[in-house]
C-alpha cells in the first residue's frame, strides 16, 4: 500500500505509541488527585506541557490541552467572543477549515458579525485585505498558518502585526503546520494557535491551544478546574504525553524531514508533468507545506480517480478529508477561483516521512493510467 493521505491523518509513531503505553500502564492516576498516583500523573502532564511549549517557542503556562484541532479552533474563536457583552465582529479567511468557519457561523446566530477575508488565486491572504476589514468593534482575526487542501503558507507574522496595530487579537489554525515547518509563536506574533496531535504522528483525540500570556478567553467547556480553570474535564494524560513525544521527534528531525518531503513532492510533480499534459497544480509554489500537493485535471472526476487508485492500494484524498461525504466542490477551490471543470478533478496528495521517491513515481504513473482510463471511457 502507498499511503499518501497524511494531511488527513498520520500513523502514530513508535515513540508516541511507546510513551502512550508507558503512561497508560504506569501513571493511571487522576492528575487532579492529591495522592501519590495523582502526583505522578500530574508530573507526566507537566513534562508534556514543557515539551510542547519548547517545540513552538512558548512558555508552559501558555499551553492548554484539548481534544484536538476542532476544539482548539472553537475555543479560540468562541472564547474570545463570549467575553464581550457588546456587539462584536470577527474576521476569518474564506479558505479556513470548517472548524473555524462553522464556529464563526455559530457566533453569527447570537449576534456576532463575521467578515470574510478573500484570498488570491494561490490562496494567499494580503495584509491590505486584513487592514481594510478592521472596525472599532473587531475582536479577532483568524487565518490558518498552512491550508489543509492546497498547502499555501500564509505570512502570519505580517498579518498579526497588522491586526495588533489596531488592538485586534490574532488566531491561527496551525493544525497542518505544527511539526512540519519551523514554528515560533514569538516570531509569528500570534495570540492564539491551534494544533492537533494526529497530524504529526501522535494519537487521535488530543491537541492543544496556545494562549499568549495576557490574553483572556472564556472557557468553552464548563465543569472542573482542570487546565488552570479554563478547560474542564480530566486530562488524557497518556494521549498528551504521546503527543509531546511525537512533536519532539518531529521538531528534532525537522530540517531533514522537510528536505525529504520537498524532494519527494518535486519528483512527483515532475513525473506528473511528463505523464499528463493538462495537469494543474494549486497553491503557492514558493510558500507551501513540504509534502502536500494539490493536483487538478480537467474533465475527470476526482472521486473516480480516488477509487481507481484505491483499487491499486493507493490512498489519497479528493479534498478536505474532514468533509469526505460532501461531493460538492470544495470551498477552498472555489475561493481561489478554480472553475468546476478543474475543481471536480482535484486530488490532494500528502506525503509523510515513510514515503519514498519510488512511491512518488509509482503514484504519478498510476494517476496517469487512471486519467487515461477515465478519459477513454468518456469518449465512448
Amino acid at each position: 500500500m502507498i499511503y499518501a493521505d497524511n494531511a488527513a491523518t498520520t500513523r502514530i509513531s513508535d515513540a508516541a505509541l511507546e510513551k502512550w503505553c508507558e503512561v497508560s500502564q504506569r501513571y493511571g492516576g487522576n492528575p487532579s488527585s492529591l495522592h501519590q498516583a495523582g502526583v505522578l500523573a500530574k508530573r507526566e502532564l507537566n513534562r508534556a506541557r514543557e515539551i510542547v511549549a519548547v517545540a513552538i517557542g512558548a512558555e508552559p503556562d501558555e499551553i492548554y490541552f484539548t481534544s484536538g484541532g476542532t476544539e482548539s479552533d472553537n475555543w479560540a474563536i468562541k472564547g474570545a467572543a463570549f467575553l464581550t457583552t457588546c456587539p462584536a465582529r470577527i474576521a476569518v479567511s474564506t479558505i479556513e477549515h470548517h472548524a473555524v468557519l462553522r464556529a464563526a457561523s455559530a457566533l453569527e446566530k447570537i449576534g456576532v458579525t463575521c467578515d470574510l477575508i478573500s484570498v488570491d488565486s494561490q490562496g494567499n491572504v494580503r495584509p491590505c485585505d486584513i487592514e481594510s476589514l478592521i472596525r472599532p468593534d473587531t475582536l479577532l482575526f483568524s487565518v490558518m498558518l498552512a491550508n489543509n487542501e492546497i498547502g499555501t503558507i500564509q505570512p502570519i507574522a505580517e498579518l498579526a502585526e497588522t491586526t495588533h496595530r489596531r488592538g485586534v487579537l490574532f488566531h491561527t489554525d496551525a493544525v497542518q503546520a505544527v511539526g512540519h515547518i519551523p514554528i515560533n509563536v514569538r516570531q509569528l506574533g500570534v495570540d492564539l494557535l491551534s494544533a492537533s496531535a494526529h497530524k504529526f504522528n501522535g494519537p487521535r483525540g488530543v491537541g492543544f491551544l496556545y494562549v499568549r500570556r495576557g490574553v483572556s478567553l472564556a472557557p468553552l467547556l464548563s465543569g472542573g478546574a482542570q487546565e488552570s480553570n479554563l478547560r474542564a474535564g480530566t486530562e488524557n494524560v497518556a494521549g498528551i504525553a504521546a503527543m509531546a513525544a511525537a512533536l519532539a521527534d518531529h521538531v528534532r528531525n525537522l530540517d531533514e524531514e522537510e528536505k525529504h518531503l520537498r524532494q519527494i513532492s518535486s519528483r512527483f510533480r515532475d513525473e506528473i508533468r511528463r505523464e499528463i499534459d493538462d495537469a494543474h497544480f494549486n497553491g503557492n509554489p514558493d510558500s507551501s507545506l513540504p509534502g502536500l500537493v494539490s493536483l487538478s485535471i480537467r474533465c475527470v472526476s476526482g472521486e473516480s480517480l480516488l477509487h481507481l487508485l484505491d483499487m491499486k492500494g493507493i490512498a489519497v484524498s479528493t479534498g478536505a478529508a474532514c468533509d469526505s461525504q460532501n461531493t460538492q466542490v470544495s470551498h477552498v477551490l472555489r475561493a481561489i477561483g478554480l472553475d468546476d471543470g478543474l475543481a471536480k478533478g482535484t486530488l490532494r496528495i500528502s506525503f509523510g516521512h515513510e514515503n519514498t521517491e519510488e512511491e512518488a513515481v509509482t503514484l504519478a504513473r498510476e494517476i496517469a493510467k487512471a486519467v487515461k482510463k477515465l478519459k477513454t471511457a468518456l469518449k465512448r
